[in-house]
Protein backbone atom coordinates (compact mmCIF):
# COMPACT_ATOMS: atom_id res chain seq x y z
CA UNK A 1 0.00 0.00 0.00
CA UNK A 2 2.44 2.40 0.69
CA UNK A 3 4.89 1.95 -2.18
CA UNK A 4 2.01 2.17 -4.19
CA UNK A 5 0.97 5.59 -2.91
CA UNK A 6 4.53 6.96 -3.06
CA UNK A 7 4.39 5.32 -6.81
CA UNK A 8 0.79 7.45 -7.83
CA UNK A 9 2.66 10.21 -6.06
CA UNK A 10 5.95 10.52 -7.67
CA UNK A 11 3.89 9.85 -11.35
CA UNK A 12 1.32 13.05 -10.14
CA UNK A 13 4.48 15.20 -9.81
CA UNK A 14 6.08 13.54 -12.98
CA UNK A 15 2.85 13.98 -15.48
CA UNK A 16 1.43 17.04 -13.96
CA UNK A 17 3.91 19.54 -12.75
CA UNK A 18 6.31 18.17 -15.12
CA UNK A 19 9.56 17.92 -12.29
CA UNK A 20 12.78 16.98 -13.85
CA UNK A 21 14.55 13.24 -13.04
CA UNK A 22 16.54 14.85 -10.36
CA UNK A 23 14.05 16.41 -8.23
CA UNK A 24 11.56 13.44 -8.79
CA UNK A 25 14.43 11.49 -7.22
CA UNK A 26 14.56 13.41 -4.53
CA UNK A 27 10.83 13.53 -3.50
CA UNK A 28 11.35 9.64 -3.54
CA UNK A 29 14.25 9.06 -1.76
CA UNK A 30 12.71 11.99 1.34
CA UNK A 31 8.97 10.07 1.10
CA UNK A 32 10.80 6.16 1.09
CA UNK A 33 12.89 7.20 4.24
CA UNK A 34 9.82 8.78 6.25
CA UNK A 35 8.47 5.46 5.41
CA UNK A 36 10.88 3.56 6.74
CA UNK A 37 10.77 5.67 9.77
CA UNK A 38 6.93 5.24 9.85
CA UNK A 39 7.31 1.22 10.19
CA UNK A 40 9.70 1.41 12.63
CA UNK A 41 7.28 3.95 14.41
CA UNK A 42 4.57 1.36 14.43
CA UNK A 43 6.06 -0.84 15.60
CA UNK A 44 6.26 -4.74 14.61
CA UNK A 45 2.34 -5.18 15.28
CA UNK A 46 1.19 -2.01 13.79
CA UNK A 47 -0.55 -1.44 10.88
CA UNK A 48 1.06 0.69 8.17
CA UNK A 49 -1.50 3.65 7.35
CA UNK A 50 -0.73 6.90 6.13
CA UNK A 51 -4.12 8.42 8.43
CA UNK A 52 -1.94 7.12 11.64
CA UNK A 53 0.64 9.80 11.29
CA UNK A 54 -0.25 13.17 13.42
CA UNK A 55 1.94 16.26 13.74
CA UNK A 56 3.29 14.29 17.04
CA UNK A 57 4.79 11.82 15.04
CA UNK A 58 6.17 14.43 12.55
CA UNK A 59 7.84 16.19 15.32
CA UNK A 60 9.04 13.44 16.28
CA UNK A 61 10.58 12.53 12.76
CA UNK A 62 12.44 15.64 12.45
CA UNK A 63 13.62 15.52 15.68
CA UNK A 64 15.47 12.18 14.58
CA UNK A 65 16.60 13.67 11.33
CA UNK A 66 18.33 16.58 13.80
CA UNK A 67 19.73 13.90 15.85
CA UNK A 68 21.33 12.29 12.81
CA UNK A 69 22.85 15.54 12.25
CA UNK A 70 21.24 16.62 8.78
CA UNK A 71 21.53 19.69 7.90
CA UNK A 72 18.31 23.00 8.10
CA UNK A 73 18.74 23.13 4.23
CA UNK A 74 18.22 19.19 4.40
CA UNK A 75 15.42 18.72 6.84
CA UNK A 76 13.42 22.01 5.13
CA UNK A 77 13.84 19.79 1.64
CA UNK A 78 12.17 16.55 3.43
CA UNK A 79 9.93 18.49 5.27
CA UNK A 80 8.33 20.06 2.04
CA UNK A 81 8.34 16.85 0.53
CA UNK A 82 6.10 15.44 3.17
CA UNK A 83 4.13 18.45 2.90
CA UNK A 84 3.59 17.75 -0.93
CA UNK A 85 2.97 14.36 -0.13
CA UNK A 86 -0.11 14.13 2.22
CA UNK A 87 -1.21 17.28 0.69
CA UNK A 88 -1.58 14.71 -2.36
CA UNK A 89 -2.92 12.15 -0.05
CA UNK A 90 -5.64 14.93 1.22
CA UNK A 91 -7.18 15.39 -2.42
CA UNK A 92 -6.92 11.61 -3.22
CA UNK A 93 -9.12 11.14 0.07
CA UNK A 94 -6.49 8.70 1.69
CA UNK A 95 -5.64 10.87 5.15
CA UNK A 96 -8.41 13.70 6.36
CA UNK A 97 -5.27 15.77 6.93
CA UNK A 98 -2.18 17.34 6.19
CA UNK A 99 -0.30 16.73 9.56
CA UNK A 100 2.91 17.87 7.74
CA UNK A 101 1.10 21.35 7.22
CA UNK A 102 1.42 22.97 10.57
CA UNK A 103 5.01 21.83 11.25
CA UNK A 104 7.75 24.95 11.24
CA UNK A 105 10.45 25.29 8.37
CA UNK A 106 13.89 25.13 10.38
CA UNK A 107 15.18 28.72 9.70
CA UNK A 108 18.07 28.64 7.47
CA UNK A 109 20.90 31.25 7.53
CA UNK A 110 20.15 33.43 4.24
CA UNK A 111 23.78 33.08 2.10
CA UNK A 112 23.50 36.05 -0.53
CA UNK A 113 24.79 34.94 -4.15
CA UNK A 114 28.58 34.68 -5.62
CA UNK A 115 28.49 36.62 -8.73
CA UNK A 116 31.71 37.28 -10.70
CA UNK A 117 32.82 41.19 -11.01
CA UNK A 118 33.06 42.40 -14.21
CA UNK A 119 36.82 42.10 -14.82
CA UNK A 120 36.10 38.23 -13.77
CA UNK A 121 33.28 37.53 -16.18
CA UNK A 122 35.84 39.19 -18.93
CA UNK A 123 38.53 36.89 -18.16
CA UNK A 124 36.07 34.04 -18.03
CA UNK A 125 34.22 34.51 -21.04
CA UNK A 126 37.52 34.73 -22.91
CA UNK A 127 39.28 31.41 -21.59
CA UNK A 128 38.07 28.91 -24.31
CA UNK A 129 40.33 28.52 -27.70
CA UNK A 130 37.88 29.93 -30.28
CA UNK A 131 40.36 28.64 -32.78
CA UNK A 132 39.01 25.36 -32.49
CA UNK A 133 35.27 23.83 -32.32
CA UNK A 134 34.67 23.07 -29.18
CA UNK A 135 36.30 26.28 -27.66
CA UNK A 136 34.15 27.90 -30.63
CA UNK A 137 31.30 25.78 -28.41
CA UNK A 138 31.84 26.73 -24.76
CA UNK A 139 32.31 30.59 -25.48
CA UNK A 140 28.47 30.45 -26.89
CA UNK A 141 28.14 28.41 -23.97
CA UNK A 142 29.18 31.11 -21.20
CA UNK A 143 28.18 34.03 -23.35
CA UNK A 144 24.30 32.23 -23.90
CA UNK A 145 24.31 31.92 -19.73
CA UNK A 146 25.51 35.46 -19.09
CA UNK A 147 23.66 37.16 -21.78
CA UNK A 148 20.35 35.66 -20.71
CA UNK A 149 20.04 34.52 -16.96
CA UNK A 150 19.05 30.96 -18.23
CA UNK A 151 19.30 27.54 -16.15
CA UNK A 152 21.97 25.00 -16.99
CA UNK A 153 18.98 22.56 -17.46
CA UNK A 154 17.39 24.73 -19.61
CA UNK A 155 20.50 26.09 -21.44
CA UNK A 156 21.05 22.22 -22.49
CA UNK A 157 17.41 21.75 -24.05
CA UNK A 158 17.63 24.26 -26.50
CA UNK A 159 17.18 23.43 -29.61
CA UNK A 160 18.82 25.32 -33.11
CA UNK A 161 15.16 26.73 -33.54
CA UNK A 162 14.42 28.19 -30.39
CA UNK A 163 17.05 31.22 -31.09
CA UNK A 164 15.65 33.84 -33.19
CA UNK A 165 18.75 36.24 -34.70
CA UNK A 166 16.61 38.48 -36.10
CA UNK A 167 14.77 40.06 -32.36
CA UNK A 168 17.54 38.50 -30.24
CA UNK A 169 15.40 36.35 -28.59
CA UNK A 170 15.70 32.46 -27.43
CA UNK A 171 12.58 30.52 -26.38
CA UNK A 172 12.98 28.62 -22.89
CA UNK A 173 10.94 25.76 -21.33
CA UNK A 174 11.88 26.57 -17.74
CA UNK A 175 10.48 24.60 -14.75
CA UNK A 176 7.13 23.72 -14.82
CA UNK A 177 7.45 22.93 -18.31
CA UNK A 178 6.36 26.87 -18.62
CA UNK A 179 7.64 28.85 -21.52
CA UNK A 180 9.06 32.14 -21.48
CA UNK A 181 11.09 34.50 -23.68
CA UNK A 182 14.47 35.86 -23.05
CA UNK A 183 17.07 38.49 -24.98
CA UNK A 184 20.94 38.23 -25.68
CA UNK A 185 22.85 40.69 -26.53
CA UNK A 186 25.21 41.31 -29.92
CA UNK A 187 28.22 39.36 -28.24
CA UNK A 188 26.21 36.44 -27.68
CA UNK A 189 24.78 36.71 -31.03
CA UNK A 190 28.33 36.70 -32.54
CA UNK A 191 29.90 33.96 -30.54
CA UNK A 192 26.36 31.85 -30.65
CA UNK A 193 26.98 32.36 -35.21
CA UNK A 194 30.46 31.92 -35.05
CA UNK A 195 29.72 27.97 -32.89
CA UNK A 196 26.75 27.38 -35.66
CA UNK A 197 28.55 28.01 -38.81
CA UNK A 198 31.69 26.55 -38.07
CA UNK A 199 32.43 24.51 -34.60
CA UNK A 200 28.61 22.81 -34.45
CA UNK A 201 29.24 21.92 -38.24
CA UNK A 202 32.68 20.40 -37.90
CA UNK A 203 31.29 18.20 -34.63
CA UNK A 204 28.36 16.94 -36.60
CA UNK A 205 30.61 16.18 -40.10
CA UNK A 206 33.10 14.21 -37.96
CA UNK A 207 30.67 12.09 -36.11
CA UNK A 208 28.81 11.49 -39.23
CA UNK A 209 31.92 10.29 -41.10
CA UNK A 210 32.60 8.02 -37.83
CA UNK A 211 28.99 6.85 -38.20
CA UNK A 212 27.68 8.12 -34.87
CA UNK A 213 23.95 8.91 -34.21
CA UNK A 214 24.19 13.16 -34.38
CA UNK A 215 21.28 14.97 -32.37
CA UNK A 216 20.74 17.22 -35.19
CA UNK A 217 17.93 19.31 -33.34
CA UNK A 218 20.00 19.68 -30.29
CA UNK A 219 21.92 23.44 -30.27
CA UNK A 220 24.62 22.69 -27.89
CA UNK A 221 26.40 19.06 -28.81
CA UNK A 222 29.36 16.91 -27.24
CA UNK A 223 32.31 16.16 -29.10
CA UNK A 224 30.58 13.53 -30.66
CA UNK A 225 27.25 15.26 -31.94
CA UNK A 226 24.76 14.20 -29.24
CA UNK A 227 23.02 16.70 -26.84
CA UNK A 228 25.33 18.00 -24.58
CA UNK A 229 24.47 17.72 -20.74
CA UNK A 230 24.33 19.31 -17.60
CA UNK A 231 27.07 17.50 -16.13
CA UNK A 232 29.79 17.89 -18.97
CA UNK A 233 28.39 22.00 -18.80
CA UNK A 234 29.59 21.67 -15.06
CA UNK A 235 33.09 20.04 -16.31
CA UNK A 236 33.99 22.74 -19.39
CA UNK A 237 33.03 25.85 -16.99
CA UNK A 238 35.60 24.43 -14.34
CA UNK A 239 38.44 23.82 -17.03
CA UNK A 240 37.62 27.68 -18.54
CA UNK A 241 37.59 28.88 -14.57
CA UNK A 242 40.78 27.57 -13.95
CA UNK A 243 41.82 28.66 -17.46
CA UNK A 244 40.98 32.49 -16.29
CA UNK A 245 42.73 32.02 -12.84
CA UNK A 246 39.46 32.15 -11.22
CA UNK A 247 38.31 30.41 -7.61
CA UNK A 248 36.91 27.10 -8.40
CA UNK A 249 34.28 27.02 -5.78
CA UNK A 250 31.46 28.37 -7.83
CA UNK A 251 28.74 26.55 -9.93
CA UNK A 252 27.47 27.46 -13.31
CA UNK A 253 25.14 28.77 -11.90
CA UNK A 254 26.75 31.72 -10.68
CA UNK A 255 26.17 33.06 -14.26
CA UNK A 256 22.56 33.31 -13.71
CA UNK A 257 23.30 35.33 -10.33
CA UNK A 258 25.91 37.60 -12.37
CA UNK A 259 23.67 38.15 -15.13
CA UNK A 260 20.60 39.51 -11.93
CA UNK A 261 23.29 41.34 -10.32
CA UNK A 262 24.76 43.63 -13.37
CA UNK A 263 20.81 44.14 -14.43
CA UNK A 264 19.93 45.75 -10.90
CA UNK A 265 23.33 47.01 -10.67
CA UNK A 266 22.56 49.08 -14.08
CA UNK A 267 18.97 49.78 -12.84
CA UNK A 268 16.70 47.65 -14.18
CA UNK A 269 13.64 47.04 -12.56
CA UNK A 270 13.17 44.21 -9.87
CA UNK A 271 10.13 42.64 -11.73
CA UNK A 272 11.32 42.71 -15.38
CA UNK A 273 14.63 40.79 -13.94
CA UNK A 274 11.97 38.32 -11.79
CA UNK A 275 10.36 37.38 -15.49
CA UNK A 276 13.77 36.71 -17.30
CA UNK A 277 14.66 34.88 -14.45
CA UNK A 278 11.30 33.03 -14.43
CA UNK A 279 10.94 33.39 -11.01
CA UNK A 280 7.36 32.60 -10.01
CA UNK A 281 7.64 34.67 -6.50
CA UNK A 282 9.55 37.86 -6.27
CA UNK A 283 10.82 37.29 -3.28
CA UNK A 284 13.08 35.04 -5.20
CA UNK A 285 14.25 37.84 -7.11
CA UNK A 286 14.89 39.99 -4.31
CA UNK A 287 18.26 38.26 -2.83
CA UNK A 288 19.83 40.45 -5.51
CA UNK A 289 18.70 43.35 -4.26
CA UNK A 290 20.50 42.29 -1.02
CA UNK A 291 23.33 41.84 -3.13
CA UNK A 292 23.35 45.51 -4.84
CA UNK A 293 23.06 46.91 -1.75
CA UNK A 294 26.55 45.50 0.00
CA UNK A 295 28.30 46.00 -3.00
CA UNK A 296 27.17 49.70 -2.81
CA UNK A 297 28.10 49.81 0.94
CA UNK A 298 31.69 48.20 -0.45
CA UNK A 299 31.70 51.16 -2.44
CA UNK A 300 30.36 53.94 -0.42
CA UNK A 301 33.10 52.81 2.20
CA UNK A 302 35.95 52.74 -0.31
CA UNK A 303 35.32 56.26 -1.63
CA UNK A 304 33.61 58.27 0.82
CA UNK A 305 36.98 60.48 2.06
CA UNK A 306 35.73 60.45 5.53
CA UNK A 307 35.35 56.82 5.61
CA UNK A 308 38.73 55.96 4.01
CA UNK A 309 40.29 58.16 6.83
CA UNK A 310 38.79 56.06 9.20
CA UNK A 311 39.99 52.92 7.72
CA UNK A 312 43.28 54.27 7.72
CA UNK A 313 42.97 55.32 11.45
CA UNK A 314 41.73 52.32 12.93
CA UNK A 315 44.01 50.60 10.79
CA UNK A 316 46.82 52.28 12.60
CA UNK A 317 45.36 52.44 16.39
CA UNK A 318 45.52 48.44 15.60
CA UNK A 319 49.15 47.71 14.77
Amino acid sequence: MAARDIDSFLGYLQSVRRLSDNTLRAYACDIQQFAEFLAGALGEGGAFKWRAVDYPLIRRYLSYLQQGQYSRKSVARKLSSLRSFFGFLLREGKVQANPAAAAATPKLAKRLPRFLYDDEIMAFLEAPDTDIPLGQRDRAILETLYASGMRVAELVSLGVFDVDFGTREVRVIGKGDKERIVFIGQHCVNALRRYMDNGRDVLLAEARRRGRQTADEALFLNKWAGRLSARSVRRLFNKHLLTASLQLDVSPHVLRHTFATHLLDGGADLRVVQELLGHVSLSSTQIYTHVTLAQLKREYEAGHPLETRAAKTLGATER
